[in-house]
């Protein structure tokens, strides 16, 4: 048996080692000068600098670096806690206690994500424009949360799913309310399924450029776009591109690392179903 895995656990380093190469080299990049970094080949042994750190802090055409990176932190927060607050009723709906046709309710959550979003955009700007909301955070905060929200309550079912039926029938004899049975009884136990659920809407929401690009402007811009200022059409800028993309991953990566535990068990919760 051991033998048996040895070739995968191989193969398993190998895809890992894959699919880090590229982020260790943003990495070893951001730290170059621009032109280390934009030898052809790179030249892995250049000089360590942080220049490239310190000319994102310092901003890009006069731009603070801070400003997007607190919208993206607010869009991507509160849309994340706005679509917990209703996927967790919804997916409790669909699997613990299921309305009629729940079948059909799920596919139209799933045909929302058919439209592609450039197909979108151009009526949702007119929407915003007309309501007075380019540039305005609250508005990019409601768009994530529409985009997440189908995917929060296909994972949130499936976590569901696996809640024991016992512990809420008990929890229903001894008197508890629907409120309660959530809080104190679902929440505890799918609590791997939220925490993944969580952090899979944030990424997603954190790493959205195409509605903020269209829909903000200096007020609500967000740290993706702030990143693609760096690109220019004269004179290089690949270290600093690699600097500001390490800087906006950072979030994501410290996200993941401390949610770690509860994202694989969240991931493998309903894996049966």
């Amino acid at each position: 048996m051991k033998r048996a895995w040895k070739p995968w656990g191989a193969i398993a380093w190998i895809a890992a080692v894959v699919f880090f190469a590229p982020v260790a080299w943003m990495l070893l990049t951001s730290l170059h000068s621009e032109p280390d970094a934009a030898t052809n080949p790179p030249s892995l042994l250049a000089p360590i600098t942080l220049d490239g750190y310190a000319e994102f802090f310092g901003g890009t055409g006069g731009i603070s670096p801070w400003p997007p990176l607190i919208n993206s932190f607010s869009a991507s927060i509160g849309s994340t806690l706005i679509v917990l607050l209703l996927a967790i009723p919804a997916a409790y709906a669909l699997s613990i206690k299921p309305v009629e046709k729940w079948t059909d309710v799920l596919f139209f959550f799933l045909s929302t994500k058919m439209l592609p979003v450039v197909a979108g955009i151009l009526p949702i700007y007119l929407v915003a424009q007309y309501a007075g909301m380019l540039d305005n955070i609250s508005f990019l905060t409601l768009l994530y949360t529409s985009m997440n929200l189908p995917i929060a309550v296909w994972l949130m079912r499936s976590f569901l799913a696996e809640v024991p039926k016992e512990i809420l029938e008990a929890a229903a004899i001894d008197g508890a309310g629907l409120i309660t049975i959530l809080r104190r009884v679902v929440a505890p136990v799918a609590m791997p399924g939220i925490a993944a659920t969580a952090l899979i809407c944030f990424i997603f929401s954190w790493n959205e450029l195409l509605f903020a690009r269209v829909l903000t402007g200096v007020v609500a811009g967000t740290a993706p776009v702030f990143l693609t200022g760096f690109v220019t059409s004269q004179g290089l800028f690949l270290a600093k591109v690699c600097a500001a993309a390490t800087i906006v991953s950072f979030p994501v990566l410290v996200a993941g690392f401390a949610a770690q535990d509860k994202l694989v068990q969240g991931l493998s919760l309903g894996a049966v179903k």
